[in-house]
């Protein structure tokens, strides 16, 4: 029986689905959008992506002065809400979960975290170029879900984000770092399921570093062993 993973809907949705498709064309990709899949479909995924795109709403983190002060403009807080219910789900049911970029920074919030509006106002540039991806080294906790997965201390990623975790949510650990100190991997504290939520776009990289296809090869694995035990 083939697999079956949601990924909330994006601008790059396809980039998703291709990654996993070029993995295993068996796979059923489904696109996670409101008006199209209720949040309570989510538990009838094997796993469940949340996606990079839009700013989170400052106002879920107590920050709407944030929306003027730094000039957001590309938020949706529609997506916001359905996104928080598709997270209820996910936690609710054990679910598998991969948070890229956006995705990382939203179950943060979810989880009572905070975030830094805009990286290049407190000089933190080199997380985003006009045009492509930037590149930089990540340094990993050792004891970490994402070391045992990529058997990497530290690794060199794309990047492409201008906000980051500030204060990080509730039950949650920051497990993996720039070298300028901006947190680019979290998991969780206590869990027995996959969850792993990374500030980088490994739909976007080579497959041969293993900060995307190991990445991607233990995500499936645990959506495998979810298919085998529901």
């Amino acid at each position: 029986m083939p697999l079956t993973i949601g990924i909330t809907h994006c601008d790059e949705w396809t980039n998703y689905q291709r990654w996993f498709k070029s993995f295993d064309p068996s796979m059923v990709i489904v696109r996670l959008k409101k008006g199209v899949i209720l949040p309570e479909q989510a538990k009838l995924c094997d796993g469940i992506v949340l996606s990079g795109g839009e700013d989170v709403d400052p106002s879920y983190y107590n920050k709407s002065e944030y929306t003027e002060q730094f000039g957001l403009k590309d938020i949706n807080k529609e997506r916001d809400e359905y996104e928080f219910e598709i997270i209820k789900e996910v936690e609710a049911n054990a679910i598998p979960l991969l948070g890229i970029c956006r995705g990382l920074q939203i179950v943060n919030v979810f989880h009572k975290g905070t975030l830094i509006a805009d990286l290049p106002s407190i000089e933190k540039k080199c997380h985003a170029e006009k045009d492509k991806d930037a590149n930089h080294e990540v340094k990993l906790d050792v004891n970490s879900q994402i070391f045992k997965i990529t058997g990497e201390g530290r690794g060199i990623t794309n990047s492409h984000h201008h906000q980051s975790v500030d204060g990080i949510g509730q039950g949650l650990i920051a497990t993996a770092f720039s070298e300028d100190g901006v947190i680019e991997g979290i998991e969780k504290e206590n869990t027995n399921s996959f969850f792993l939520l990374v500030q980088w776009h490994p739909e976007r990289m080579d497959p041969s570093n293993p900060f995307s296809g190991k990445l991607r090869e233990a995500f499936v694995k645990a959506c495998s062993k979810q298919t085998i035990t529901v």
